[in-house]
């Protein structure tokens, strides 16, 4: 079971790309960056945390830009976003600027994508609450559409257009794509259909939703399983044990966007569990 990292990549915590290299050095194997484009000061949509929300909310940096840069300056470490909001996108640009980063990082990327929970901030990019789900499945498909054919095209309720050329391609022709949120019927029905894995925040409720995600995997056609991430977690011995025996392909643990020392105090916590 591989162990990777999730932190908020702010201008008032590490440096992102000294924590990919020090992450890297470490043995992680993956760093994962969350995204909000920008933050509506109307703050109307309460904070599902049920507090009030946090300031790293407010000044999150560009994910696939960040994540660039950490691959400019590491070899080995997989980058992502988790999560990212697909129905944010333009999905043709959003192709071209992930299949870079894959190309770049010599097939590294990574792309967990989730459906947003800020209305106000949705409703700025033009998109609806009640129809975000179906709007980010759109973009992906299109996006993997861009991907994968030298003359793609789509047509859909919210992204039309005729055969195009889009370079560069993702190095293995497709990227890993995860869908992040709480179980449930839709859910897995969207990661059977167009994902390669699930990744519940938290962790929590895993044990008792593998066997509906893995009835919609098999319902959809699809060969072997679905992996299953369990993203954002605060570690315990205890609960790594229970990841490992579910069969869980990765963990990802929380790391709180603090300054250099207090964050590399954490990785260094962190360290028992890879072994």
């Amino acid at each position: 079971m591989k162990i990777g990292l999730t932190m908020f990549a702010t201008d008032k915590a590490i440096n992102p790309v000294e924590l990919a290299v020090e992450a890297e050095a470490r043995g992680f194997a993956s760093l994962w960056l969350p995204e909000h484009t920008h933050i509506p000061a109307s703050r109307a949509t309460p904070f599902p945390g049920g507090i009030d929300l946090p300031e790293r909310y407010y000044r999150s940096m560009d994910t696939p830009t960040v994540l660039a840069a950490c691959a400019s300056v590491t070899k080995t470490i997989e980058l992502g976003a988790g999560i990212w909001l697909a129905a944010q996108h333009e999905p043709i640009a959003a192709a071209k600027a992930w299949a870079t980063l894959d190309v770049l990082s010599n097939g590294r990327a990574r792309f967990g994508i989730g459906y947003g929970w800020n209305v106000e901030e949705m409703n700025h990019h033009n998109v609806e609450y009640k129809t975000r789900r179906a709007q980010s499945r759109e973009h992906v498909l299109a996006m993997k559409a861009l991907w994968a054919d030298e003359k793609a095209s789509y047509s859909g309720d919210f992204v039309n257009f005729s055969e195009s050329f889009s370079w560069p391609k993702p190095v293995n022709g497709d990227i890993p794509t995860y869908i992040g949120g709480g179980a449930g019927p839709k859910m897995f029905g969207h990661v059977a259909e167009y994902g390669d894995g699930w990744i519940p925040i938290g962790g929590a409720g895993i044990r008792q939703a593998l066997p509906d995600l893995h009835e919609a995997w098999a319902a959809a056609g699809r060969d072997g399983t679905p992996e299953v991430i369990p993203f954002g977690t605060m570690p315990n011995a205890g609960k790594m044990e229970m990841y490992a025996e579910l069969g869980c392909a990765e963990v990802v643990l929380n790391v709180e966007p603090h300054d250099r020392d207090s964050v590399l105090a954490q990785l260094d916590g962190y360290a028992e569990f890879l072994h």
